[in-house]
Formats: C-alpha cells, sequence, structure tokens
C-alpha cells in the first residue's frame, strides 16, 4: 500500500473507532481498527511513515469523534464558522501527535523485529494516552479504554487499573493479533489473547465494594434550559420558578441540580427563594445541591460551586479542574484575545482545593465533581474510599444535539467502574442518569425534557485497587513492557515474532 492510500486507510480506521463509544457502544469495534492500524505500522517502511500513519488515524479519531466542539466553539461560543474549523483542526492536531508518536517509536527496527513488540506497543499506547490526559491541564477524551465500558470483558480491570490500564489491554490484544495476521504460525498470541480477555470476564464476577446501609431516594432535576437564554437576565425568573416547581415536586431526601443551575453570584440569590428550597429538602430529612457561582469576599475571584441546603449544615463543592478556554484562559498574555472571540459568560473561574472532602448528606457521603471532572479518575478517587455516592452536575448543553453528551455518559460509566460507587448524573439538558457500581446505566431521562428523575441509590462502601493504588500499577505495567522490550531489542539475542 502506498504512502497516499495508508493515510486514508489510518483515517478512516480512525473515524470508524468512534463506534466503540456511546452512543454506538460497539466495543468491538476498536479492537478491529486498532489491529488494522498496528498491521499499517508493522508493514510501514520508516518510523516517519508509521507516525504518520498514527496521526492520520488521530485526526479521523478526533475529527469526527469531536466534532461537538464545533457546536461549542460556533453555536454557543459565536466564534465564526472559518475560525470554529480551524480551531478544531488545531486541536484535532496536537491530539494526533499523541498516536503518531506511539507509531514512530514502535516502528524502531529493533523494537519491530524483537518478540516483545506487542508489549511494547501497548505501553508506548497508554503512556501517550496518559500524557495527552496530564500535559497542559489535560484532555483524555475519547481515550479507548472508554470504549470498553460497561460490557466488554475488557471493563472487569477497570477497578484495578482504570481506563489507562483498559487501553494497554486493548492495545496489547489488538499488537497480538496483527502479528497473528502476519505469521500464521504463531499461535501462542491467541494462547495470551484468550488469557486476558478471559480474566477479564472473570474479574468482572468479583464485588470489590460493599453496600453500606439502606439506598438512599435520589431526585436528578433536568431543568433543560436553552444554552442561549441562560444568562439572559429577562429569563433568569423563568429558570428559578422551573427549579423551584421541580424541586417541590421531588419526593426525595437527596435533590441535585446541574451545574450553575441558577445563574447567579451566591449572594444575589433570593433569600426567601432559598427558603423554599431549604424548607422542602427539611420536610423530607434531607438535603438539596443547588448550582451557583460563589465569589469570594474580596470580589477578585469567583468559583463554580455546588451548595447544600436542608437537614444537614449548608456545605459546598468548589470545582477544581477548570476547562481552558471555557472557565479560564491559560497564558493570558499570548491568548487573552479569546476572550474577545468566544462570548463565554464567567470565563475566568478560580478553582477550588483538591483536597476537598466529600459532602455528609441525606445520610450519605456524597464526592461531587463538576462537568469536566469527571473526565480525571485519578482525581475522582481523591474522595474515596470514604464517599458512599459520586455525584456528577454538568451542563452538556454545550453540546447540542451531538454525541457529546452520550460520550460524557459514558466517562462516567467508567468512573462508577473503576470506583465500585454510583454515580448520578444530573444536567441540565441531558444525559440525567443513575449508573450503578457496575456502570450500567439503571434509569435516565429523555434527553431535552424538563423532569425530575425519581429513585433510589445505594450506597457503597470499600475501596476496589484502583482507588487505593490509583495509576500506580499502570506505570509499572508500562515500565515492565517497555522494560521487557528493550532489554528483548538490545540483547544481541534477539528472536523475531
Amino acid at each position: 500500500m502506498n504512502g497516499y492510500y495508508r493515510l486514508i486507510a489510518a483515517f478512516l480506521l480512525g473515524g470508524v473507532t468512534v463506534t466503540g463509544f456511546a452512543p454506538f457502544y460497539f466495543y468491538p469495534a476498536p479492537v478491529a481498527t486498532l489491529v488494522l492500524l498496528a498491521l499499517l505500522w508493522r508493514t510501514s517502511r520508516t518510523p516517519m511513515q508509521a507516525a504518520s500513519t498514527g496521526f492520520a488515524f488521530g485526526m479521523g479519531l478526533f475529527g469526527i469523534g469531536v466534532t461537538w466542539l464545533y457546536v461549542s466553539l460556533h453555536d454557543f461560543g459565536h466564534m465564526a464558522p472559518a475560525l470554529a474549523v480551524r480551531a478544531l483542526i488545531v486541536l484535532c492536531a496536537y491530539l494526533s501527535l499523541f498516536p503518531a508518536l506511539a507509531g514512530g517509536i514502535a516502528a524502531l527496527r529493533y523494537f519491530r523485529a524483537s518478540w516483545a513488540w506487542p508489549g511494547v506497543v501497548a505501553a508506548l499506547w497508554a503512556l501517550m494516552e496518559w500524557l495527552r490526559g496530564t500535559l497542559f491541564t489535560g484532555f483524555p477524551w475519547l481515550a479507548v479504554g472508554y470504549s470498553q465500558a460497561p460490557d466488554s470483558p475488557l471493563a472487569g480491570f477497570a477497578p484495578i487499573v482504570g481506563v489507562y490500564g483498559i487501553s494497554l489491554l486493548l492495545m496489547l490484544s489488538a499488537a497480538w493479533l496483527a502479528c497473528w495476521l502476519e505469521n500464521r504460525q504463531n499461535r501462542r498470541f491467541w494462547l495470551w489473547l484468550g488469557s486476558v480477555w478471559i480474566i477479564g470476564f472473570s474479574l468482572q464476577q468479583i464485588h470489590w465494594t460493599q453496600p453500606e446501609g439502606e439506598p438512599v431516594t435520589v431526585s436528578l432535576l433536568q431543568g433543560n434550559i436553552p444554552q442561549n437564554m441562560k444568562w439572559e437576565p429577562e429569563h433568569l425568573a423563568a429558570t428559578m420558578r422551573t427549579y423551584v416547581r421541580l424541586v417541590q415536586e421531588s419526593p426525595s431526601r437527596l435533590i441535585v441540580t446541574p451545574e450553575i443551575s441558577f445563574p447567579l453570584y451566591y449572594e444575589q440569590a433570593p433569600r426567601d427563594y432559598l427558603g423554599l428550597l431549604t424548607e422542602h429538602a427539611r420536610s423530607r430529612q434531607g438535603d438539596v445541591l443547588i448550582g451557583l457561582v460563589e465569589r469570594s469576599p474580596a470580589g477578585d475571584s469567583y468559583y463554580n460551586t455546588m451548595f447544600s441546603f436542608g437537614a444537614s449544615p449548608e456545605q459546598s463543592y468548589r470545582k477544581y479542574h477548570l476547562v481552558p478556554f471555557g472557565e479560564y484562559i491559560p497564558l493570558k498574555p499570548i491568548f487573552g484575545w479569546v476572550i474577545d472571540v468566544l462570548h463565554i459568560p464567567l470565563s475566568d473561574f478560580s478553582r477550588g482545593g483538591l483536597d476537598q472532602q466529600p459532602l455528609n448528606l441525606a445520610g450519605q457521603r456524597v464526592a461531587v465533581n463538576i462537568c469536566y471532572e469527571d473526565v480525571f479518575g485519578e482525581e475522582i478517587i481523591m474522595q474515596l474510599p470514604q464517599a458512599s455516592l459520586l455525584v456528577n452536575v454538568s451542563n452538556d448543553a454545550w453540546f447540542g444535539h451531538s454525541i457529546g453528551p452520550h460520550q460524557h455518559l459514558q466517562i462516567s460509566q467508567m468512573r462508577a467502574l473503576e470506583t465500585g460507587r454510583y454515580m448520578l448524573r444530573a444536567t441540565n439538558t441531558g444525559v440525567t442518569a443513575i449508573i450503578n457500581e457496575r456502570g450500567k446505566v439503571l434509569e435516565q431521562l429523555e434527553m431535552f425534557t424538563t423532569a425530575g428523575l425519581h429513585s433510589a441509590a445505594q450506597g457503597f462502601g470499600g475501596a476496589t485497587p484502583y482507588v487505593r493504588l490509583g495509576n500506580s500499577l499502570l506505570f509499572g505495567l508500562i515500565g515492565l513492557l517497555l522494560l521487557t522490550g528493550c532489554l528483548a531489542a538490545f540483547s544481541g539475542k534477539r528472536k523475531t515474532l
């Protein structure tokens, strides 16, 4: 295959990989596309050709998988169409550098000729995904491990090695299959492949955490406030009427509203209005979580905050992991002009602390995370194992009628798997849902409807290995595979595949 067709094939493979993620949930698709990508890398003439193949794969994956960003930039950020497209292309090109680097290194002659090549490829892939999710505050969206939640046998590894560990095992499986396709006489790859997937299935039968106490009744409210009207002063009264009605219709002890459900500073919220919400929560011996903007006493900083009102003492959680260019502007001397291009209200939030503790609400210990924060599993576990429930509040109205909200739901499913906890999602326009400790969506509201999801959630105690160790096992596995690969490649006794 010449270079031109190779790049087209890699781009298409990246695009097809998107079908492994929500809302499609076809988890075998990334297995097949990564097998073919590994074959393209093995047949590359030079590391540079392999790198360009990895780059094309990334452009297909991200170019199709994160198209919802155009909706955020153009439809709601009012960025000119041409500029929004260019911004999306630049972001996808940056994200594609990581699979390009993995492919370029894996195609080095000494690695490619070694029996340890599948492990090297898998370690490099997982390392690049982790770097992508960490550098410059990180963008871990579409890590291929998410595509295996919740039904793939590989999802059984989530409570042990987390999403990046699943990415490693997925690429390891793909590299083994690629090597078998190249040399069908070598059947040991089938033994290794079968062992990993059987172990994953077996791990799914293990209950790493245990129920604590009786289930708590919960109401997750979906106000369905149009994003283009949310911050308009003339629409504020209608928004507040919507949520007071939804709260007062809620029969539950724990009531959750979405991120910044009331587009107000805390001190601007009418006391009699908050009193109505507090009184209703107390009548249920419970609490209500309300999203508001919190301004510092000096007025020089403000926070994206969830406040609790009700039977428990008032508590709050401030968002820690902010969205670059959405909630703060990095390197203002260089990128300050973005504020004038993107018409995003309150685009310079301050960070809350990383050491915040779970909120004691309705008899549960609730670990709150706001919107984009649940993409970072290593940060979610900072409130565990103390927390008995996870709560994510979001405003995915920024994504419009795209696949973005569904992908975000699948990310929450992975967090539930990693931690062995229920995840409760209250969003403005959807997907509002209850996810159990096995990553299964038990109930959800129809998107773009004004309603409350009234049900029950079980609190859990205990800790999965991932909660206790974080990414330590992942890094140990990456280091072991890379060390083995280097020893096999440069020992002078290399055994070819």
